[in-house]
């Protein structure tokens, strides 16, 4: 009986101490106040606008690449709500669409709806950083799981945005996306570069 109580208690601390681990420590413990004050500041009615090039990766759960991917952007506003239709294009020759509705609030916050969405996402932005929760179901063709996303996307000073989100199926990663998104113009201008 006293080994069943010891394993009992060990169980409970391991679950604890995970929890406190991604309330405090890492991707989780983000939050949008700690990018407030860092510039420049990151704007999703200026810098998400127009045509924009993405490329990357998708990461299964344990912690190799499960997927490639580029996509083509195309984001417009009309003052504060704004619509951004997404193009996927996978590795494994299957492509995907989305269409975003996004809107900014007072001091940043940001409300996303999509068809794939079950519910309204939630998030903000301040200074060079933009966070996004929102619940996604995924296609049949992968399951039709219902997962808890967290998105953020960072800034850089050439005007390219850093995207990295983490899916969540009963508190577990299963999946992690790391992306660039950059304005078709600059995403040419670097091609033409390169050769």
């Amino acid at each position: 009986m006293d080994v069943l109580i010891y394993v009992a208690l060990g169980a409970i601390l391991a679950c604890l101490a995970q929890v406190l681990a991604r309330r405090f420590v890492g991707f989780g413990a983000q939050s949008p106040e700690d990018y407030a004050g860092q510039g420049p500041d990151f704007d999703i009615r200026r810098h998400l606008t127009g045509d924009i090039a993405s490329e990357g990766v998708i990461y299964g759960p344990t912690g190799r690449v499960a997927a490639r991917f580029v996509a083509e952007m195309h984001a417009e506003w009309d003052g504060d709500t704004g619509t951004m239709t997404e193009h996927f294009r996978y590795d494994s020759g299957t492509v995907q669409d989305r269409s975003w509705v996004l809107k900014v609030g007072p001091e940043g916050a940001i409300t996303a709806t999509a068809p794939d969405l079950v519910g309204e996402g939630r998030g903000a932005q301040k200074g060079t950083g933009v966070m996004l929760r929102y619940a996604i179901r995924l296609p049949e063709s992968s399951g039709g799981h219902v997962l808890q996303a967290t998105d953020w996307m960072y800034l850089m000073e050439n005007g390219t945005i850093i995207n990295r989100s983490e899916f969540r199926k009963f508190g577990f990663r299963v999946a992690e996306l790391v992306a660039t998104m950059r304005p078709v113009a600059a995403a040419e201008s670097e091609r033409v570069a390169a050769e």
